[in-house]
């Protein structure tokens, strides 16, 4: 299951049998940057028992935390 919310593209999946965690990436397809560091796409959440509650956590992140993230063009030196 896949979703977009904020400019992010979340996809839920099954990481073991009834356990749904969230990846996030940016829709645009540029990378994450966390401190300076490229990011293709977050894992985040718990074991969630559906990939509703995984997506609806993933939300919840990217509220939170985007806020830290920079844009690509802020890519640490050392990184590339």
């Amino acid at each position: 299951m896949t979703c977009l919310y904020d400019d992010y593209e979340i996809e839920s999946f099954e990481a073991g049998r009834g356990l749904w965690h969230a990846r996030i990436s940016r829709a645009d397809r540029k990378p994450v940057v966390i401190g300076g560091y490229p990011f293709q796409s977050l894992e985040v959440g718990f074991a969630w028992p559906d990939p509703d509650a995984a997506i609806a956590d993933a939300k919840s992140q990217i509220d939170r935390l985007k806020h830290r993230w920079s844009e690509p063009q802020d890519i640490h030196a050392s990184a590339a």
